[in-house]
């Protein structure tokens, strides 16, 4: 098969990394890819916004399958136009994209098929929203209804930061809408499954940081490290979150007829009463999707090409029993403002150390130098044993690579580690 993968981050090159692996591919062609996924096969230089050059890439390539890696291309619809020329995609129409791409069409949905999650209300004006922090107090949280690349939540200590986050949301958008939930108590897992209309197959569990610094401080961020698989997603409770959050929102979606078609990431909080919905995103996690593709032992271009064709029941995922692990390497004063074009350093060392596969995520070649273009700009990940062993390789190749302009978490895992 030939194969189009869109996007340039993290999570597409280790698409692409997986990808390249399938026996069944003739062809890999990414757009518009990044220095990693150039070693899985031919980046083409593509505006993913322009969806009629997309679809003449496709055409001209002779392609069998396209794999949308982004929300922002499937929410805005590119899946549909890409149906509509004939091709057959890997992800989500516009419509059910709205499922990461509104909160409140997914709270709407939660509502309507009782799907458990956080209490909550909706604003599209500042001074409501505000009246209503300060007779809900604090904690509490505080959401924009699009996208922001993972930034827009302010999860409130006080009700002077909900108020800051609320004003800064208006500042920028004074018709925004906002949804504010109630701070739910207990630990976060993010859960992946295939989704194909009714048909739901589980894939596996991993558990994102999503705050810039150790000890969960500072502001949140696209992700700093993840692990998989996350032990507290046990098999009891990744049965409920099938049961009570996952097939009842695709039975809803299709009733709607909205079906889902792609791959549905939950993310959940695990509380005392049991997993509840924080939100679904319409796309494999970055980094989660790094963790998860180290351990998949299955064809992922079977898995995804099933999806696709609507041929998905009957099968499962196989996934190696060992624990991966990833660190995102991120510029300074990421997740606000940081410099570009700083070269880094002693990467092949780093990758070729044992357990360790390095996904880019923000790079660039220029000049024959490896350098950093983004916020988040390596994700260095190992595989091993234990969540020990992989945290020791991940960080031992960490310290190998030599880019002073780059800063990362310290204690990716320490939860787990804690657990024992």
């Amino acid at each position: 098969m030939n194969v189009l993968l869109l996007g340039s981050g993290g999570r597409e090159h280790a698409l692409a990394w997986a990808l390249a692996k399938s026996p069944r591919l003739s062809r890999l062609v990414i757009a518009p890819g990044n220095p990693g996924t150039a070693a899985c096969g031919t980046n083409v230089a593509l505006d993913l916004k322009d969806h009629a050059a997309v679809i003449a890439l496709a055409r001209r390539e002779a392609i069998d399958l396209v794999v949308v890696g982004p929300e922002a291309p499937l929410v805005a619809g590119l899946a549909d136009d890409l149906v509509a020329a004939g091709l057959t995609v890997f992800g989500p129409s516009k419509a059910a994209a709205q499922l990461e791409g509104s909160k409140a069409f997914t709270k709407a949905i939660c509502d309507a098929a009782a799907i458990p999650t956080a209490r909550y209300a909706r604003f599209t004006d500042a001074a409501a929203a505000t009246a209503y922090v300060r007779t809900e107090g604090a904690p509490i949280v505080v959401k924009y209804d699009g996208l922001m690349a993972g930034k827009g939540v302010t999860v409130a200590a006080t009700v002077a930061e909900a108020e800051a986050a609320i004003a800064a949301l208006y500042a920028g958008e004074p018709a925004a809408t906002v949804v504010i939930e109630e701070c739910m108590v207990g630990e976060e897992a993010s859960f992946f499954c295939l989704v194909d209309g009714e048909t739901v197959v589980p894939l596996a569990s991993a558990q994102d940081h999503k705050r810039a610094f150790d000890g969960d401080a500072g502001p949140n961020t696209g992700g700093m490290g993840a692990y998989s698989p996350a032990p507290v997603m046990t098999p009891a409770m990744e049965k409920r979150a099938l049961d009570e959050i996952v097939r009842p929102t695709a039975r809803a979606m299709a009733a709607a007829g909205m079906p889902y078609r792609g791959v549905l990431f939950a993310g959940l909080m695990l509380t005392a009463e049991g997993p509840k919905l924080i939100e679904y995103n319409c796309r494999f996690g970055d980094p989660e999707c790094q963790v998860l593709m180290l351990r998949l032992k299955s064809d992922l271009l079977d898995l995804l090409e099933a999806t696709a064709r609507g041929t998905i029941a009957g099968r499962m995922a196989e996934w190696q029993p060992a624990t991966a692990l990833t660190v995102v390497m991120a510029a300074r004063g990421y997740p606000g403002s940081y410099p570009t074009g700083s070269a880094i350093r002693g990467l092949d060392q780093a990758a070729g150390m044992p357990g360790v596969t390095i996904f880019h995520a923000g790079t660039r070649t220029e000049g024959g130098r490896l350098t950093a273009h983004g916020g988040r700009v390596l994700c260095v990940s190992a595989m091993a044993e234990d969540v020990a062993e992989a945290r020791r390789l991940a960080y031992a190749a960490v310290d190998a690579i030599d880019w002073p302009e780059g800063f990362c978490r310290r204690d990716i895992a320490a939860r787990a580690l804690m657990r024992g």
